[in-house]
């Protein structure tokens, strides 16, 4: 997904700036090995990261990270992908509410699955947990299509999940979503409600993208980049292929963007101490 909208958004901006927009991914250690290039490059506007979900996990799980959180600054956040709660249609649960009643009558008997240790959908299960009250065993698999595998073969009662990943086999009948995990419901699945109309007040997670840029660079050149985000992110086709791929649109400014990442953080940061979740 970051891959797909880094190409769909760097072509826009080129054209946008006249300038050549070059992606350049940077695989390795969850996002930190891009992050820290980022980081660490000069303040000209000339580098820039698709910063998500890692950039304020990361903090809340390692003891030292290859850069410092602070040299990385906000420009947009183009857009958000609601994470799902899906479970074995075979399992019996038809609803949270009989997810819920099993897991406290049973505590610790019911798995999750999720893609690896530290990922934003173990954290999600996790912030689930903490919100409910609930014991489940988190059963880390080597990526989400195992994880998904696992679920349908029976091995695990729920997961967490991103939504565009997963669509083709709610839709097909092989898992079953109970919610959806933003404030509003998904334009992808409207008939699923989301988990704070069940009574998890403030449950409020997704997988969100945007662009950010070294710290220390101009406020003339982040509102150029700002602008131009902005104008792009309000154009039909890039409206159309976004939301074809469940992703719920709302431009945020650098500013804003900034305040929810410091949210974001926070939030992680609470997770990961209640769950004591550390990679290093």
């Amino acid at each position: 997904m970051i891959d797909n909208m880094a190409r769909l958004v760097g072509s826009r901006l080129a054209q946008e700036l006249g300038q050549a927009v070059v992606i350049d991914n940077k695989p390795g250690a969850g996002g930190n090995v891009g992050a820290a290039e980022v980081a660490r490059s000069p303040a000209d506007g000339y580098t820039l990261l698709m910063a998500s979900p890692p950039l304020t996990i990361s903090p809340a799980l390692y003891e030292s990270l290859p850069y410092k959180p602070e040299n990385i600054a906000p420009v947009g956040l183009l857009g958000r992908v609601p994470n799902v709660l899906v479970v074995n249609p075979k399992s019996g649960i038809g609803s949270v509410a009989d997810l819920l009643a099993r897991a406290k009558r049973e505590p610790g008997k019911m798995n999750y699955a999720s893609n690896g240790n530290g990922t934003s959908l173990h954290l999600s299960a996790e912030l689930f947990k903490s919100t409910t009250g609930t014991f489940i065993t988190h059963i880390p698999y080597r990526g989400a299509a195992a994880a998904v595998t696992g679920l349908i073969s029976g091995e695990v009662e729920m997961m967490f999940e991103n939504l565009p990943s997963v669509l083709g086999q709610i839709q097909g009948g092989a898992v079953k979503a109970l919610a959806v995990t933003t404030l509003r419901r998904s334009k992808t699945l409207p008939d699923v409600p989301t988990l704070v109309e069940l009574g998890l007040t403030g449950f409020d997670v997704s997988a969100w993208y945007g662009v950010a840029a070294p710290a220390g660079t101009s406020p003339a050149v982040v509102s150029t980049l700002e602008q131009a985000l902005q104008k792009i992110m309000q154009e039909p086709e890039v409206i159309r292929v976004m939301e074809s791929r469940g992703a719920e649109l709302g431009f945020m400014p650098a500013t804003a963007m900034g305040a929810f990442m410091s949210a974001d953080a926070q939030k992680w940061k609470r997770v990961a101490s209640f769950a004591k979740i550390t990679l290093g």
